[in-house]
């Protein structure tokens, strides 16, 4: 796969690119820019590779402050072949995906085989440090967080119709949800529950919450990156 279209410039990329960070799908972009659908669709790909890379390694790190703990269920309403009702949420077939989200800072998340208490427990303390101020609503997944060290752990209780903790608004995890409705609204206006789910997973929690001159600006740094390590390997 070519990196760079021949005769393509930087500027013509830079268009593209400033397509892609509106949120215009690739069809239109063709249209606009009059180049060929195929090729618009290469870049958005090595766009999204470059970002999925990129937001991979933020994963690495340890974060810490006021953190928002959840998960979210993705996929069709109906699984080919499955015949029985499917339930929303936690028990479907559906897959699962972990987020944490630091307040007045990104978010951050990881597919995940299921969201057990031994599983979210492993990822939380390979993520999150312990000093954190941890809110997550009444999932027992989340139980026996106090015990592994977490003794700022506050939840909400969403079974009770509770958004918000009633003698303390601080306690929620409206900011993660908010993230969730975002992602799922992007999912299914470009498909991408079906095709490349890990890629559009992390474009949606790279631009979430920012803008698009932000974004292309910081984008245009990844895809360079990217192109450089391309061409090493």
């Amino acid at each position: 796969m070519s990196l760079i279209r021949a005769g393509f410039s930087t500027f013509r990329v830079k268009k593209i690119m400033k397509c892609f960070c509106i949120d215009i799908p690739a069809s239109k972009t063709a249209v606009l820019l009059n180049i060929n659908r195929n090729t618009i669709n290469t870049y958005f790909n090595l766009f999204r590779r470059a970002i999925y890379e990129h937001q991979m390694d933020e994963l690495k790190r340890v974060i810490g402050g006021k953190i928002e703990l959840d998960e979210s269920y993705f996929g069709a309403k109906r699984v080919r072949g499955f015949h029985g009702k499917l339930k929303r949420g936690r028990g479907t077939q559906k897959q699962p995906v972990f987020g944490l989200f630091k307040r007045d800072g990104r978010v951050l998340t990881e597919i995940v085989p299921n969201c057990k208490k031994k599983t979210l427990q492993n990822l939380i303390l390979g993520r999150v440090n312990k000093e954190s101020v941890i809110y997550t609503d009444g999932w027992r997944g989340y139980d026996g967080l106090v015990d592994v060290g977490y003794d700022k752990h506050f939840r909400v209780n969403h079974s009770a119709n509770e958004f918000a903790n009633k003698n303390d608004r601080t306690i929620h995890v409206n900011g993660i949800e908010s993230f969730w409705s975002f992602t799922k609204r992007r999912m299914a206006k470009f498909n991408g529950v079906k095709v490349n789910f890990n890629l559009h997973l992390k474009d949606s929690e790279w631009r979430w919450g920012r803008n698009s001159k932000e974004l292309e600006k910081e984008l245009f740094t990844l895809y360079t990156e990217y192109i450089i390590r391309f061409k090493k390997d």
